[in-house]
């Protein structure tokens, strides 16, 4: 056969197919990140639970700070030193008793004696000075409802002790007067 004749399709051009594209780096990350990543809905009941978890952290922050790190009770209480002693091998304290004033004049004794703890060293020599001396003392006192390790056994911290200068008078020399003279 003679192949002489014009072809139809022979000027026609030649559609190449289109090639594969190539993926690079970025887009291979972004198409990995992508198909791990899982899309959540907002959920309320997530939120929830968080706010309740955050208000639980916060109601337990504020019980602590009320119960450790917050007094109580803040006063003095006037009478007489009758113990130091120092407590604890690895956290120092100073465990002390107070004979009350108020409990001086008391006719019914009982149990007489405040009992406080000096995390102090500066206060606990001035205590320990005064101790067994017979010398009247005001000791400032802050109370706390829970005790924590390095500040004693108790929960009545002392935070300063000072002479107490308001009694004149000797009361170490008492005399007696006698009504009559017979």
């Amino acid at each position: 056969m003679n192949d002489d004749f014009n072809d139809y399709f022979e000027n026609d051009q030649v559609v190449e197919a289109p090639q594969p594209h190539v993926e690079t780096p970025q887009e291979r990350e972004d198409r990995e990140i992508a198909e791990a990543t899982i899309e959540r809905r907002h959920n309320t009941m997530r939120l929830l639970l968080v706010a309740c978890i955050a208000l639980l952290a916060l109601f337990l922050c504020w019980w602590v700070w009320a119960r450790y790190f917050h007094p109580s009770v803040e006063g003095h209480e006037r009478g007489y030193v009758m113990q130091v002693v120092s407590e604890g091998a690895l956290i120092k304290s100073f465990e002390g008793k107070l004979m009350s004033e108020r409990y001086v004049a008391d006719t019914i004794v009982y149990e007489a004696n405040f009992i406080f703890t000096i995390s102090n060293d500066s206060i606990a020599t001035k205590a320990k000075a005064y101790e067994g001396t017979g010398q009247r003392v005001i000791v400032t006192y802050e109370t706390y409802r829970g005790n924590l390790p390095w500040r004693g056994n108790s929960t009545t911290i002392v935070t300063g002790i000072c002479p107490d200068t308001t009694v004149t008078a000797d009361t170490t020399r008492l005399t007696t007067r006698r009504p009559y003279n017979l």
